[in-house]
């Protein structure tokens, strides 16, 4: 009964760290939206926004932003986020 109760409260653990994965991976997405639209972007937004942005702002390879993940670039990213929040109609 113990062995369940713990492959339950496991799961349960796995999910929510799946679920805040899941909307951290969402938020910078919008956030490459707001970003391409503020940098005057055309053609590009979410994910590849971030990259092109820091690209252009540090001067990094392309591939070496590509790489980073989800925590290194939100840290990247950390004074451009300041006093950002995901749109209504997007919540």
């Amino acid at each position: 009964m113990e062995n369940k109760n713990l492959d339950k409260q496991l799961n349960e653990s796995r999910k929510r760290q799946h679920s805040v994965q899941g909307d951290m991976a969402y938020l910078m997405e919008v956030f490459g939206d707001t970003l391409a639209e503020q940098q005057g972007y055309k053609d590009i937004d979410g994910m590849d926004a971030i990259h092109l942005y820091l690209i252009n702002k540090h001067h990094w390879l392309p591939r070496d932003v590509r790489a980073m993940s989800q925590t290194d670039l939100q840290l990247a990213l950390h004074q451009e986020m300041q006093g950002w929040t995901l749109p209504k109609a997007l919540r």
